[in-house]
């Protein structure tokens, strides 16, 4: 009669929990959630196996719309011995190998029973069975033999219990519990609940598992994915173009982890030529529009001189009387062939002549203009002309001979202009001249570390008037790659040299009749780096010659007035004067772009206009401010383009009242960064230079600079996402690297993140200023380098290669793991210098797993040739990616401290040593926001701090998780410190 009673007090706890669901509605299943069983759905009858038959019970009831609701319960608490089970239909997993297990239930407090009962019980198991097939219904010898044929999955206890006074009061206290199951290797299986004597109700049941749901991102279609039979693993996915779309660079993919969700995206798809990218789809290009390139985001207008009458156009047509070579980009104009030159001269030097032009009028619209030159000799007595031929020799000091020359200007299409008249200018001139003779001697005078002062003697025979000399000289071994400057006297100061290092130079003259031969080479070193010493040396000798000039001011004085010159003269090189530096040239190879250096042009303002789009200042509106930059504010705001979509852009400014070079610098950058094209670098849109103020404009990246961003999000990601992020800037640097262009500054700072955390290098001006503190470039000749960046050998002989980008690559994985921490610490730039010429390296960032610690050290390897390159980079990122398992080990804690921190104590001191305070301590690591709390809590001494744990971080008020992390880091360097310190006392 009890345990009746008792079956109703729970029916009821049931009802009251069955209706106030009704009353809330239906329930949500998340989109990457797929149900294999629910028993709220059922509308029959659930049908399951129950042994005894008297145990568990079927409750089967509609709600207020006539919906059935079925509950399973059991309360045999007044007898003895309990062994009730329950057993599901067959549950088919639909190929998952794990799968989640939500029950919802009531139980009733033990406690709260009279006495006398038989047993209680405040739990329940659950277990499960694979099979194929779904078997018949067990009989009950099977069931009673049910914990040997069926595995365990968990004892199940309730969180919250109710009394016969919540029945009263109409109080339901509902647990819900979830569990795994996996790997699961059948088609399906059966779960089974027993019950050893608890008063329970299972209000509902269900199975379901995680997937990846269908996904569009970047033009690719990824289709719902089961994720893997382990926990944490990955599983990678390659995604399929979609709506006239084709792969950029590599295929899209994505990789699908347990919980449901896509991360690290790889690659993207690009809209096909022809289409353009609007509203996540690839819409054809319009009529008088086209796009050629995958590398291009959007239909471009034709080029002048140039139309498209059709939609879907990759290229566009000439107009009649203008033409392309097969060679020029797409969005190069149509051009035509030049007008003939201008102004021309010649300079005769015995048996050659030396001819002289200016530029055609009309170029035609190219820069390939080139010139032919047709040599006829005059026959004597005006019998006519004949074409020069090779084996014509005139010797030396001959009687003279007249030659007529016809010269043409052509460019790339003038082949093509078949009914262009050629336009030819007439030279005659006679050879009767001589140059001048070489120069003999080439003295060194004044050497300084980066500079060489030289003079010579006129040539022997000058053969006329010395208009000039040519000084060319280059780094010896590296003859390929020289530099020419004049003079108009007969000396010189050559700056801008490498310490310590060998340089030929060669000399020769000028005059009206053309250029004399170069001198032989002469052989001079710069000086070496000036120690601390010999600096304070010099500067003393400086300040005795100063002294000793005031005495002699009068006397400098009176020779002044008397217009006399006296001592040494230096060449000066102005403004105007001529510089010219000749390289290998740029050579390019078939499909293979090749980094140009805007500086090897000879105008600057050639290079933006090359390598840069101008964009309409109407088309731009600056919304707010951003931040600020050497040459002035950076700002952002739609970018509005005729016939495209509207976008959010970066908008860099130069400041008001710069001077000429300002300007040039500043569009240095855009001409460096027009020449790229990847994903994972920052995105030139275009300049502003007819109008002022002149702009930048680039694409706009959400979350600002990496440093910054990870500091704001301290502990916030997986290891995944950062890896992720590290592969993005690996890829970018992967493609600067084949494109031959060193950045010399990467770090975190110099790398975007936008709003999909997808990481884009950025800062190609190398004349900014570093960062605020003085201290943080050490200078040299040609700028400031970045030292906690820097590879050893640009530090101290400026061999900036990728090999030394790698080494920065290094210290940016190091970043990345440790959230934004800066390098090296507090420790000044000399101690960094001195500390990695020790082979000391920073140490593993906390949580960082062993495997990229290894990548890190690798990057750090002393012999540049010994570092991995981009593209092994990738390639092992790629992997790690693939198999997440492979990033569970860590960097042991116990060897985390490097001897950086603790060896080098001698140099600088530590943070702990010299720290005397524990609120010191926490400055030092940038934690002094809780120093009162420290005091408060009773850690006034570093002792008694460096016995702290995680929960005694908690109960100070130290509740961010980053910040617990860092502060944790510390306190185990102390330890480490400390330890270290008392064994030398002992020994």
């Amino acid at each position: 009669m009890q345990s009746r009673w008792w079956s109703c007090g729970i029916r009821l706890a049931a009802w009251i929990w069955i209706w106030s669901v009704a009353l809330l509605g239906a329930w949500c299943i998340p989109a990457n959630e797929v149900n294999l069983l629910d028993s709220r759905s059922v509308m029959g009858d659930l049908g399951w196996v129950a042994y005894p038959k008297n145990g568990w019970e079927e409750i089967g009831e509609v709600d207020e719309d006539y919906a059935p609701i079925h509950t399973y319960q059991v309360c045999r608490v007044m007898e003895q011995n309990q062994n009730n089970w329950l057993h599901t239909n067959w549950i088919l997993t639909e190929g998952a190998q794990r799968v989640f297990i939500e029950l919802k239930f009531t139980l009733r407090d033990c406690n709260s029973l009279p006495g006398g009962v038989g047993t209680c019980k405040e739990t329940f198991n659950m277990y499960y069975y694979e099979t194929n097939g779904d078997e018949d219904e067990m009989e009950d010898g099977e069931m009673r033999d049910g914990e040997s044929r069926y595995i365990k999955i968990d004892t199940i206890a309730a969180d919250e219990s109710f009394t016969e006074l919540d029945l009263g009061d109409r109080v339901m206290k509902l647990n819900t519990e979830v569990r795994d199951l996996g790997p699961l290797n059948r088609k399906g299986f059966y779960l089974a609940f027993q019950d050893l004597g608890a008063c329970i109700a299972l209000v509902s049941v269900r199975v379901f598992y995680k997937r990846c749901p269908f996904l569009v991102k970047s033009l690719a279609e990824f289709p719902d994915t089961i994720p893997g039979s382990e926990a944490s693993q990955l599983v990678e996915v390659v995604g399929r173009c979609v709506n006239n779309s084709l792969p950029l660079y590599e295929p899209p993919r994505m990789h699908c982890s347990t919980e449901g969700e896509w991360l690290v995206p790889i690659g993207k798809c690009v809209c096909q030529p022809g289409f353009e990218e609007i509203n996540r789809s690839c819409q054809v290009c319009k009529v008088g529009f086209y796009r050629s390139l995958l590398e291009s985001l959007a239909c471009s207008k034709c080029p002048p001189h140039s139309v498209a009458r059709q939609t879907g156009a990759t290229v566009c047509s000439c107009e009649d009387g203008y033409y392309k070579i097969d060679s020029d980009p797409p969005n190069m104009a149509c051009t035509r062939p030049p007008s003939g030159p201008r102004n021309a001269i010649s300079n005769v030097n015995e048996t050659s002549v030396f001819l002289e032009w200016s530029i055609p009028m009309e170029t035609g619209g190219r820069k390939d203009v080139r010139y032919n030159i047709l040599c006829r000799r005059v026959l004597p007595d005006g019998r006519g002309l004949e074409e020069c031929g090779p084996n014509v020799r005139f010797l030396p000091r001959r009687s003279h001979t007249n030659y007529s020359f016809l010269l043409e200007a052509v460019n790339g299409v003038s082949e093509l202009a078949k009914d262009h008249a050629k336009q030819y200018v007439s030279l005659n001139v006679t050879t009767n001249q001589a140059a001048p003779s070489p120069v003999s001697v080439v003295r060194k005078g004044h050497t300084g570390k980066s500079s060489i002062a030289l003079s010579w003697a006129e040539p022997d025979r000058p053969n006329g008037i010395i208009l000039e000399y040519e000084i060319k000289y280059f780094e010896k071994e590296q003859d390929s790659s020289y530099t020419i400057i004049k003079s108009k006297d007969t000396e010189m100061v050559v700056e801008g040299l490498k310490p310590s290092s060998v340089y030929i130079f060669q000399v020769r003259a000028r005059t009206s009749a053309g250029y004399g031969a170069f001198s032989r080479r002469f052989e001079f070193q710069t000086s070496p780096y000036l120690t601390a010493t010999s600096e304070r040396a010099q500067a003393s000798i400086v300040a005795v010659a100063i002294t000793l000039a005031l005495v002699l001011l009068a006397v400098v004085a009176g020779f002044l007035l008397s217009g006399r010159r006296c001592g040494y003269s230096k060449a000066k090189q102005d403004p105007e004067e001529e510089k010219m530096h000749f390289h290998n040239g740029h050579i390019k190879f078939p499909g293979v772009r090749t980094y140009i250096d805007p500086l090897t042009y000879e105008d600057p303002n050639q290079a933006v206009h090359e390598f840069t789009q101008e964009i309409d200042v109407s088309f731009i509106s600056i919304e707010r401010i951003i931040g600020a930059g050497e040459f002035g504010e950076v700002c952002s705001g739609p970018l509005r383009l005729p016939g495209k979509r509207e976008i959010q852009v970066a908008i860099k400014t130069l400041k008001a009242g710069y001077t000429e070079q300002q300007r040039r610098d500043f569009l240095w950058e855009a001409s460096i960064m027009g020449q790229f094209n990847h994903p994972n670098i920052i995105r030139l849109e275009g300049v502003v230079t007819k109008s002022k103020p002149v702009m930048i404009i680039t694409e706009y990246m959400e979350n600002g600079s990496l440093d910054t961003f990870l500091k704001k999000n301290d502990g916030q990601f997986t290891v995944i996402q950062l890896v992720g992020m590290l592969r993005g800037i690996a890829s970018g640097m992967r493609y600067l690297s084949d494109m031959g262009y060193v950045h010399r500054d990467l770090a975190a700072r110099n790398i975007l993140v936008n709003s999909n955390l997808v990481c884009k290098v950025s800062d190609f001006g190398l004349s900014r200023v570093l960062e605020d503190d003085p201290e943080a470039a050490y200078t040299t000749r040609g700028g400031k380098i970045p030292i906690r960046w820097t590879a050893p050998e640009a530090i101290a002989y400026r061999k900036f290669t990728s090999a030394s980008d790698v080494w920065s690559y290094g210290i940016v994985m190091w970043e990345v793991m440790s959230y934004g921490e800066r390098p090296y610490w507090e420790m000044s730039n000399q101690d960094v210098i001195k500390a990695v010429e020790e082979s000391y390296r920073l140490p593993g960032p906390m949580d960082c797993p062993e495997a990229l610690y290894h990548l890190m050290m690798d990057c750090w390897q002393r012999e540049r040739s010994n570092r991995p390159k981009f593209d092994e980079i990738v390639c092992l990122l790629d992997k790690l990616i693939r198999n997440p398992s492979s990033l569970k080990k860590l960097v042991n804690s116990s060897h985390r401290v490097s001897n950086l921190l603790v060896e080098h104590a001698s140099v600088e001191g530590d943070s702990h040593t010299r720290s005397q305070t524990v609120g010191e301590w926490l400055d030092s690591i940038k934690m002094g926001r809780y120093t009162e709390l420290f005091m408060e809590g009773g850690y006034s001494s570093l002792e008694t701090v460096a016995q702290m744990t995680s929960e005694d971080l908690r109960r100070v008020g130290v509740n961010l998780a980053g910040h617990q992390k860092k502060i944790i880091t510390s306190i185990q360097e102390m330890r480490v410190h400390m330890n270290n310190t008392n064994s030398t006392v002992n020994i």
